[in-house]
């Protein structure tokens, strides 16, 4: 008579390869780590394989990717349409300039979780009032913050006014250079390490997002943007849920402009202005809404374009000037292309298309 322990072994032998490919889809944890290790590498790679530009950009991709991330959440997800986050990397940059002061300034850690809880705050209480309003109510009121925030900087002698503040980098401590120089054979300079920090937080940041938006709190939010009344009859607290989507999605944008600061050197009011929350907003739409993936394609989209657009027009025989508004125009067009031709986004239609393709089969 076969034992229990035979019997599981067999069960476990037969078992389809089908069931295997289940079981590892309904691991959500696990796949997401694996896929975060795996970014990991591949980030690894690039930084050691390009130059100092090169360096710049993926850490400009990194803090656009954190921002869009987080408003993905925000308007994807849960439905809440925000034209202010530009706002809320304001204050995460600010407040990391100010740690960063004087002259025994906090770790780095230190400084990219005071940035994050401070912003944190400011995105609850603009949340707490944000979640009594509906539709065009919340983009109105968030877009007086993003008008009203670099203003109100200007008033402020401590935060450098018009000029901004300079953004002292973090020291890199010594065993950090001798594990880079271990692993990759390299020096690390300043430049390559402010990329390195931007997508560790990236990979950190899009690890807990998706695991929150395919948990339960992702199921609420989704609920109450599909159907209010219907998630209020369920059980659902609709203020709760609204407030803490808002407070998910200030928090990364307050980890962005932490990683902004450091990437830019500086913090002005002229670099948050209301451009940047409509930027961030272009990119989720071009990814496509309430994918994390999408929010990654549209901030790669708003750091490679504009470059390769005014390369192409400088090759063609513009001058620099006119070549560089040129970015804008390209960029527009691209969105008004990817609106009509492909209305989910990126992600959405491509992930359409393999389904009907799946069905069809």
């Amino acid at each position: 008579m076969p034992t229990t322990t035979e019997t599981a072994e067999k069960a476990h032998a037969a078992e389809p390869r089908g069931g295997l490919r289940r079981r590892w889809g309904n691991s959500v944890l696990p796949r997401h780590l694996t896929l975060a290790a795996l970014g990991l590498l591949a980030v690894t790679v690039v930084l050691e394989t390009t130059g100092s530009f090169a360096n710049s950009q993926l850490a400009s991709m990194a803090y656009l990717g954190i921002a869009a991330g987080g408003l993905t959440v925000l308007t994807g997800l849960n439905g809440q349409l925000s034209l202010g986050h530009g706002a809320f990397m304001a204050v995460g940059a600010y407040t990391t300039a100010l740690f960063l002061d004087g002259d025994n300034p906090l770790p780095l850690p230190g400084v990219l979780a005071a940035a994050t809880l401070v912003t944190l705050l400011v995105g609850a209480a603009v949340g707490v009032a944000a979640a009594r309003l509906h539709g065009p109510y919340i983009a109105g009121a968030t877009l007086a913050l993003a008008v009203a925030v670099p203003g109100v900087v200007l008033h402020f002698d401590r935060l450098g006014g018009e000029q901004g503040l300079g953004v002292r980098m973090p020291e890199t401590p010594a065993w950090v250079l001798d594990a880079a120089y271990f692993v990759t054979g390299s020096e690390l300079n300043p430049t390559k390490y402010v990329a390195y920090i931007g997508w560790a937080a990236l990979v950190v940041t899009y690890v807990l997002l998706a695991n929150l938006m395919r948990g339960r709190v992702g199921r609420t939010w989704r609920a109450v943007r599909d159907d209010e009344v219907a998630a209020e009859i369920a059980g659902v607290h609709l203020g709760r849920a609204r407030v803490l989507a808002f407070v998910v999605s200030t928090a990364c944008a307050g980890l962005a402009g932490a990683v902004m600061a450091m990437a830019v050197r500086i913090t002005a009011p002229s670099g948050f202005s209301l451009t940047l929350s409509l930027t961030l907003l272009s990119a989720v739409v071009l990814g496509g809404l309430g994918s994390l993936t999408g929010a990654l394609i549209g901030s790669a989209l708003l750091t490679f374009l504009p470059h390769l657009v005014t390369g192409v027009g400088v090759d063609a025989g513009l001058t620099d000037v006119r070549a560089a508004e040129l970015a804008p125009a390209v960029y527009g067009l691209t969105m008004i292309v990817v609106i009509l031709v492909a209305p989910a986004g990126i992600t959405g239609t491509v992930r359409n298309l393999w389904r009907r393709r799946r069905g069809a089969a």
